[in-house]
């Protein structure tokens, strides 16, 4: 929902903004000029924004991420520890049965949370886009009337 409501105010920012340069032409007036500036600034800060938003959260999901190899790392000695001290075939079988349903359980859950935390990532990283592009519009939308 977000990303249409950007994409909606993105198009009617650039509209007007396209209109108001064409209708400008070689000689822009006063407040042609700090409207075509401000958009110069707004275009950096966001993107300066939406970098630091990304690396902050991507370093965190490094954290979360080698954490979580760390664990699968144990998890895995563990069970092969298992396997390896059985004294039966009945118990080696028991051991590699939970050895796998537990690894296959670990990285389900593993990838699930990777794909929520980088789709966490897109939206801190489309916030600052997001928050100008709607602000713009219903600014810009007032001068037109």
């Amino acid at each position: 929902m977000k990303t249409g409501e950007m994409m909606l105010a993105s198009a009617q920012v650039i509209n007007h903004r396209t209109g108001r340069i064409a209708a400008a032409g070689s000689s822009p007036n006063s407040r042609d000029r700090r409207e075509f500036a401000l958009m110069g600034r707004e275009k950096v800060a966001a993107a300066s924004e939406s970098a630091q938003a990304v690396a902050a959260r991507m370093l965190n999901l490094n954290q979360q991420m080698g954490a979580i190899a760390f664990n699968h790392l144990i998890a895995g000695a563990a069970g092969i520890m298992s396997v390896a001290t059985a004294r039966t075939i009945a118990q080696s079988s028991k051991a590699q049965a939970e050895f796998m349903r537990d690894t296959m359980s670990s990285s389900a859950k593993a990838a699930s949370q990777l794909t929520d935390s980088v789709a966490r990532i897109a939206h801190h990283g489309l916030k600052p886009v997001h928050s100008r592009a709607t602000a713009n519009a219903k600014r810009l939308a007032k001068h037109k009337k």
